[in-house]
């Protein structure tokens, strides 16, 4: 074996070690189910009533003591950077006048700047697209990595949830007003998934 043969199989074998090591230290986890819950503000609530908006939900979504439920069905969470999509079914609907507005299939977005909860948007079920409904804010105290209960189970409570602009435009611009603030209190969610270990 030749000097210069030595030296390209000391090579190959350090960068298949170096890739052996990243992937032993990979921390993305694949989220297969859970329950996000949101516990939804009397400001939110109150707001709705003011404006005689009657709120609803697309099943499985339901609303307990004003408690709302939704169901996780997917992702994936880098848990080292807290970056990744948590995927959900169901939604809300929002109703006044012979307008409903249907919000679903939401998704938690951390691959940004900022925490956001993105959703299809339907009016009188006529799909508009998917938009940012929600900003969230972490509760204090949350550190990076994140870390799994028993190894597979990811829990985060207190998330605030408010209105996004975006949310509050297409809002005041179906219902014809300019109610909707953005920045609007809409509760706090605890998010409970399974991820693969």
């Amino acid at each position: 074996m030749t000097l210069k043969t030595l030296t390209r199989k000391l090579g190959l074998m350090a960068v298949l070690g170096l890739t052996s090591a990243a992937a032993l230290a990979q921390q993305t986890k694949t989220v297969d189910f859970g329950q996000t819950t949101v516990q939804l503000s009397s400001t939110f609530t109150n707001a709705l009533q003011s404006l005689q908006v009657s709120l609803g939900t697309v099943s499985p979504t339901h609303v307990y003591f004003g408690t709302a439920s939704f169901p996780v069905t997917g992702g994936a969470l880098d848990l080292d950077t807290a970056a990744g999509n948590i995927l959900h079914s169901g939604g809300l609907t929002l109703e006044a006048g012979g307008i409903e507005v249907s919000l679903q299939s939401f998704i938690i977005d951390t691959t940004g700047s900022k925490p956001v909860l993105t959703g299809l948007v339907a009016v009188n079920n006529k799909l508009l697209g998917r938009l940012p409904l929600f900003n969230l804010a972490l509760p204090p105290g949350v550190t990076l990595p994140l870390q799994l209960q028993g190894g597979f189970i990811l829990q985060l409570d207190n998330v605030g949830v408010t209105l996004s602009p975006q949310a509050a435009a297409a809002l005041n611009a179906v219902y014809s007003i300019k109610a909707f603030k953005a920045g609007l209190d809409i509760g706090t969610a605890n998010v409970f998934a399974i991820v693969t270990p």
